[in-house]
């Protein structure tokens, strides 16, 4: 296959590099203005359909909301009048009441508290019924709000309401059935509802009966049975069991039989993860499902919302930008080919002569009107000879400079193998006369010279660079009484990270050279602590000493000129209480190289405490030393 695509490859190549360069040129016209407008094309055609989708979304939501708002107050009137029936003590009484009422009970009854179960639901009109159940065999039933249980019991709702012990069930029903069975033939088919059930416990634990306040769907949710035909959007509310509810006539479910399913789906995916898929397609149509939780009822509202008409509009505006961008190439094309015509006239006319030099024909000149690179390259044709030579010349005299060159570096590798050589015979006159401290500082010097010379790139090994951090420690131990104890807690494994050379090695030197203060006694026990940790793959190396510290305004200072972006002034002496330097110049190089070779989130940060100690924090990535991030 590779040998296939390599073979197709160069044909291509073959045939492309034969075609004019007028051909060439225009099709490069095409490919250059082509592939900006495809993807200017292509992003505007995501924008307008993203930008069609949100405005869909933003406008139907908002619908969803009031409407969520209008079933809120419903169920805040349901709830209200179930419990100023249920708080009644004389209706209470009379639903326990296992007795025959006398006639002056009933009509006191009937006169006064029925009348405000009435007034109940003639407050609120859009409650449909108002009933009261009692598991009484004796209770007088009073049309249409008092009657005996035994009427509903086999219900399936009747039972569900028991086992909640007097808590609410919402229960949305397909019709509503005639309780007093008035009907001799078929009864009228009554409308979906929504029931509030409460089971009656007097006292605690004792059932009594059960109360029921009914809504009809249309109330309870005008926009899901609006009359408005509106063939964009329908409204649906789910129920217990996944039960969809909405209108019947002009209805989606009838075109689309698959999506009462896909909603049901969906609606028991966000019941068990939270999640839901807005996006449904059916039949090549899509659809836009925007759902909000009835969370008091334990029920949903879902709004569907077909996108036919937006997709007829995108399709339009996508149609527009595809006929617009093919006229414009054919258009770009007409004129790119009449253009170059024009211009690689006389470039054809040079091509021709060349042609005619190179077959041994006399070369009688040629003259070609205008400038610009033609007539440049006409006017150089005729002298070729003379450039020729020229260029000969010149190429023997870089040659010679580069000659020069060569030796000069080669002169400069003589002079520092001859101080190498000169430090490795004064090392050797030590171990003769027995002098082997004066011979191992040679011999740490030597080691720091040869790291200093040697600048192959900007990275080393973390190992090197411990080397000559240990090199300066051994030279710079030979003027101080009490030697300057260097202490490294690092784990083998990360001394083959990439550091950046001579990064650390200042930071060391700042602490022998300013940690302790000068002037007084020299102190014991002087100590520096290399330490290297990781974390989210970046590198943290820790510098620390046991010098006199920084006094927090002095700290401040220090950080202010190392994270200054202009280069701070410094003061005549240079130092601040503890020795450092005020103006910091030495750690604000090492902290401006590490950002612009690792950048911004990497540095160095300071942390001192005064008079005890001064740790300096390096932050860089966990990088091999072949530059790849290690894994």
């Amino acid at each position: 296959m590779r040998k296939r695509t390599g073979a197709l490859w160069s044909s291509f190549s073959y045939w492309w590099g034969r075609r004019s360069l007028q051909s060439r040129l225009v099709a490069a016209y095409i490919f250059i203005i082509l592939g900006p407008c495809l993807l200017v094309s292509l992003y505007s055609y995501r924008a307008i359909n993203n930008t069609y989708v949100r405005d869909a979304v933003d406008k139907n939501s908002y619908l969803l909301e009031m409407e969520k708002l209008h079933i809120l107050n419903q169920i805040e009137a349901m709830e209200r009048a179930a419990q100023m029936a249920y708080s009644d003590k004389v209706i209470q009484n009379y639903l326990v009441n296992e007795s025959d009422p006398t006639l002056g009970e009933l009509i006191d009854f009937n006169t006064t508290t029925f009348v405000n179960l009435n007034r109940i639901q003639f407050n609120n009109p859009n409650i449909e019924h108002l009933r009261l159940y009692s598991g009484s065999k004796e209770v007088h039933e009073i049309w249409p709000i008092i009657f005996r249980e035994d009427r509903v019991s086999m219900e399936p709702w009747f039972q569900k309401a028991l086992e909640l012990n007097g808590q609410e069930l919402w229960s949305f029903q397909s019709d509503d059935p005639d309780l007093m069975q008035r009907y001799s033939g078929d009864p009228p088919k009554g409308q979906p509802k929504v029931s509030l059930l409460r089971e009656i416990s007097i006292p605690a634990g004792h059932h009594v009966g059960m109360i029921q306040v009914d809504m009809l769907l249309s109330r309870f949710t005008p926009k899901t049975y609006t009359a408005v035909r509106d063939n964009q959007s329908q409204m649906f509310i789910a129920g217990d069991g996944m039960q969809l509810f909405t209108r019947s006539d002009n209805s989606f479910v009838q075109k689309y039989p698959e999506l009462a399913g896909a909603i049901a789906g969906r609606l028991l995916k966000y019941g068990g993860t939270g999640e839901w898929d807005i996006h449904y397609k059916e039949n090549g149509n899509s659809f836009l499902l925007i759902q909000t939780p009835l969370a008091q009822i334990g029920a949903s509202l879902v709004n569907v919302v077909s996108m036919e008409e937006v997709m007829k509009d995108i399709s339009h505006t996508r149609n527009l930008i595809i006929g617009l961008n093919i006229g414009f190439i054919f258009l770009v094309t007409a004129i790119a080919y009449v253009l170059n015509a024009f211009i690689l006239k006389n470039l054809r006319r040079l091509t021709e002569t060349m042609k005619r030099v190179r077959r041994g024909e006399v070369y009688t000149g040629m003259s070609i009107r205008g400038g610009g690179e033609v007539g440049e390259l006409a006017h150089h044709f005729s002298k070729l000879m003379n450039t020729i030579n020229t260029l000969v010349a010149q190429a023997v005299n870089k040659q010679a400079l580069s000659k020069e060159a060569e030796l000069r570096t080669l002169h400069n590798q003589i002079d520092a193998h001859f101080l190498y050589n000169t430090l490795e015979n004064i090392k050797m006159l030590a171990e003769i006369e027995n002098q082997r401290g004066i011979s191992d500082a040679l011999t740490s010097l030597g080691g720091m010279m040869r790291y200093n010379f040697k600048w192959s790139g900007e990275y080393v090994k973390l190992r090197d660079e411990i080397r000559h951090i240990e090199n300066y420690i051994e030279v710079m131990n030979i003027r101080f009484e009490y030697p300057v104890l260097l202490e490294l807690s690092i784990d083998a494994l990360y001394l083959e990270l990439e550091v950046l050379k001579m990064s650390l090695q200042p930071i060391v030197e700042n602490s022998v050279k300013h940690a302790w203060s000068a002037g007084e006694e020299e102190p014991q026990n002087r100590t520096i602590c290399i330490q290297l940790s990781e974390a989210e793959e970046d590198i943290f190396i820790a510098i620390r000493d046991n010098g006199s510290g920084l006094t927090p305004e002095r700290l401040s200072e220090l950080h202010a000129s190392i994270y200054a972006k202009e280069e701070p002034g410094t003061d005549a002496s240079g130092s601040a209480a503890g020795g450092y330097r005020v103006g910091g110049i030495g750690l604000r190089n090492v902290h401006q190289r590490l950002q612009l070779f690792y950048g911004e989130a990497y540095g160095l940060e300071v942390q001192s405490e005064a008079g005890k100690w001064t740790t300096v924090f390096m932050t860089l990535p966990k990088v091999l030393l072949t530059g790849d991030r290690q894994t």
